[in-house]
């Protein structure tokens, strides 16, 4: 019998720890045979939290995808420990990789934990009024219309489970001020309570869900007349999310430039806590260029 996709889920995240501060990562099979940038994130997030003490969960990190990586060879995580607060302890990491005999940086990642502070202010965005993810179409339903454009979606989705509020490989035009893109995810499966495993979970922000505002405003989709690549990710957590119970990802670009396009997103709990926001720049080019 196959394992649960939230057991395919955990086995990524179960890294080796090959000596001190060194962790290595394997790559699940896919139909794209690909790195996919989400999983090296959470890979390198998880061998961060592996040397901070217990009681400091992380509330930032901040990361850079270098070079493509390679599915056939292994990902090994060499962790520095730049901080120790008494509050707070920050880590960098580097993903590298075995290419013809060299090792090289593929991946980057700066990340900070703290131990909580008492409340002094506190406020946050509200979640926008959308449909309950029960309500929406998933993959399956949006990608029947779509025939032989959906291998990756349906690979992804697999583990992570997403509903829709509009065809996301045929969205309608949007114009400014209302360009945002709205979608609920979880993962497919129960979780442990291990906040770090929540944390780190890779179906969280994603290139493909934060698409430039051009394309929005000419109702482009998925598939469409351009392809990216994540340039750097960014994270700020706010407050504990479960990533086994549905959360809303709100994704606007108010930016596109120079080959790249600037993304943010807000994340909310299904209950309207807001979680979550995130900030990525991804490089964007031309199917025929």
């Amino acid at each position: 019998m196959s394992e649960s996709p939230a057991a395919a889920l955990l086995e990524v995240l179960d890294l080796e720890e090959r000596s001190t501060d060194l962790y290595v990562g394997r790559t699940p099979s896919s139909p794209l045979q690909r790195v996919f940038g989400g999983q090296v994130a959470a890979q390198a997030l998880t061998a961060a939290t592996r040397t901070v003490p217990d009681g400091r969960g992380v509330h930032s990190l901040h990361s850079y995808f270098l070079r493509p990586g390679d599915p056939h060879e292994e990902l090994r995580y060499e962790v520095d420990r730049i901080r120790e607060g008494r509050s707070f302890s920050t880590r960098r990491v580097v993903g590298r990789q075995t290419r013809k005999g060299e090792d090289v940086a593929v991946f980057a990642l700066t990340a900070d934990f703290t131990a909580g502070e008492a409340p002094v202010v506190e406020h946050s965005l509200p979640m926008p009024q959308v449909p309950p993810a029960e309500s929406l179409p998933g993959i399956d339903e949006v990608s029947a219309a779509h025939p032989g454009r959906a291998t990756g979606a349906r690979a992804f989705a697999r583990v992570v489970e997403q509903r829709f509020l509009e065809d996301p490989f045929d969205p309608a035009p949007k114009t400014p001020p209302h360009t945002q893109s709205h979608t609920w995810f979880r993962v497919t499966g129960r979780l442990p309570d291990d906040p770090g495993v929540h944390a780190a979970d890779p179906g969280q922000p994603r290139r493909q869900q934060c698409q430039v505002r051009h394309e929005r405003q000419r109702g482009g989709g998925w598939g469409g007349e351009h392809v990216g690549a994540s340039l750097d990710h960014a994270v700020w957590f706010h407050r504990p999310v479960r990533a086994d119970q549905w959360f809303l990802y709100e994704t606007d670009s108010p930016a596109a430039a120079s080959g790249r396009a600037m993304n943010l997103g807000q994340i909310w709990a299904a209950d309207g806590t807001h979680v979550a926001t995130v900030a990525q720049e991804g490089l964007i080019r031309s199917l025929d260029g």
